[in-house]
């Protein structure tokens, strides 16, 4: 009998060693949908928008069993290593304009898989109750605005743009144009809205500024800071073939602006916003969980 209770006893823990080392394997496994397992996703450096959808994808990937790795870099080493195939893939290409060369460059040796956003553009912005909605209007107000339009970085494309076209197209160039950064430009933007005050701003969007401030658009009918755009994810040659399941999330991938700054707004703004991005995109996945299941089903 003592024999038999020892066997028993150490059936039992072979069973329960058996069942462990399954959870691991399990753990462990890659997704089950024909796809690779370890997927490189490259990323600008300082652009909030592909930051907020890459660590948003990383998180939803490494839930069905994928191994996800972000690489930030420049413009120009990111399309080199999406089409060397270094990179799988990149989700914050701009097009028709911004990346056009880049795209004149690099673009038959990657997959175009689609537009998941198409309201990209550079703006210029006042709170939402300020008594102009066009930029036509501006120069005539310019004192309700303390003459000055706040802008970003003196080297950005937003400046150059503000500069050469939308003060000489608008008559402004009695406003005190202020550079400086963008972090100084959201201090003052912040500042202003929370006492009421007038304010303009260059600004772009998407950006979270939109979801965390009372602010609007000004209208620019002249075109002065150029059309929307869309913002376009990129796969490497063999993203197809190595990723079928994914591509075809991917291609089906849409995010309204709104939903894209409420994801900002929490990420770079808000309680857990840092750099480790991933309790405040998990805490936002939980308040948008219908979105999050929507973007991968087939």
């Amino acid at each position: 009998m003592k024999n038999l209770t020892k066997l028993a006893a150490l059936a039992s823990v072979a069973t329960l060693a058996l069942a462990g080392c399954g959870a691991d394997a399990d753990a462990s496994a890659g997704p089950d949908n024909g796809d690779k397992k370890d997927l490189t996703i490259a990323v600008f450096n300082g652009w909030d928008e592909g930051i907020a959808a890459s660590e948003l994808w990383k998180a939803v990937l490494e839930e069905k069993g994928y191994n996800v790795e972000l690489e930030y870099a420049d413009a120009a080493a990111l399309y080199l290593g999406v089409s060397s195939g270094d990179y799988d893939l990149s989700l914050d290409t701009w097009l028709p304009i911004t990346h056009a060369t880049y795209l004149d460059q690099y673009g038959d040796d990657m997959v175009d898989l689609g537009v998941w956003n198409d309201d990209a553009k550079l703006t210029i912005a006042v709170n939402e109750d300020a008594p102009i909605n066009s930029l036509e209007e501006l120069a005539a107000n310019a004192d309700l605005f303390d003459n000055t339009l706040v802008g970003i970085e003196p080297g950005a494309g937003l400046t150059e743009a503000t500069t050469d076209e939308v003060i000489p197209g608008y008559g402004l160039e009695s406003m005190e144009y202020l550079t400086s950064s963008t972090p100084a430009m959201l201090s003052e933007l912040k500042s202003a809205t929370a006492k009421g005050e007038n304010i303009a701003v260059t600004l772009w969007r998407p950006h979270w500024a939109y979801d965390a401030f009372p602010i609007k658009d000004l209208e620019d009918p002249k075109g002065a800071l150029g059309e929307a755009e869309g913002i376009h994810s990129f796969g490497s040659k063999e993203f197809e073939a190595d990723f079928p399941a994914l591509s075809g999330w991917i291609k089906d991938f849409t995010m309204d602006s709104e939903t894209l700054f409420s994801l900002e707004n929490a990420m770079f703004n808000g309680e857990d916003s840092g750099k480790d991005h991933s309790a405040a995109v998990k805490a936002w996945m939980e308040e948008n969980q219908e979105f999050v299941d929507s973007l991968t089903q087939d």
